[in-house]
C-alpha cells in the first residue's frame, strides 16, 4: 500500500480497499494479502464484533470464494496523520448473482506505510435498489 500522504484520505481509503479487494479476489496467498494491508496485531471493532488477525484472515476466504465484482464510493474522507475517518459504500455482486450496497462509516489508523493497525466500523444493508456494482454514485 502506498501511504497515505502520498494522496488524498479519499483516494488512499478507495486504494486500500480496492487493494485488499483485488489481492483477495485473485487469489493472493491470505497470509501475503494481511501482511500486506494489516499489521500484525491489527484490531478492527466492525459493528461491535472484534476482529483480530484470525479473524479478519477467516473473512477472507468466504470474499474470495463469493465475490465476482465490487466498486467502493468514497464519499468524504478527513485524515489527520495516520487516523482516518471515511464514508464509504461497498457495492458487490457475488457469484450467485447476488448484488449488494453496504454503507460503512470507518475510524481508521493507518501506519506510515499504508497498513491499518485499528479500525471501527459501523455498517448498515442498502435496499436493493442501490446495490448495482455499474453504477457510480
Amino acid at each position: 500500500m502506498k501511504p497515505l500522504n502520498d494522496t488524498t484520505p479519499e483516494r488512499f481509503i478507495a486504494r486500500f480497499f480496492t487493494s485488499l479487494t483485488e489481492s483477495t479476489v485473485r487469489g493472493d496467498p491470505p497470509e501475503s494479502v494481511m501482511d500486506r494491508h494489516y499489521t500484525p496485531e491489527i484490531v478492527q471493532i466492525s459493528d461491535g464484533i472484534r476482529l483480530d488477525r484470525d479473524r479478519l484472515l477467516a473473512h477472507l476466504r468466504p470474499v474470495r470464494k463469493n465475490v465476482v465484482d465490487w466498486r467502493f464510493d468514497v464519499h468524504e474522507a478527513v485524515a489527520d496523520g495516520g487516523r482516518i475517518a471515511a464514508r464509504l459504500t461497498i457495492h458487490a455482486r457475488t457469484r450467485k448473482g447476488g448484488a449488494t450496497a453496504t454503507e460503512v462509516h470507518l475510524f481508521g489508523v493507518f501506519t506510515d506505510s499504508g497498513r491499518m493497525h485499528r479500525a471501527h466500523l459501523v455498517t448498515r444493508t442498502l435496499p436493493p435498489e442501490r446495490a448495482d456494482v455499474t453504477e457510480q454514485t
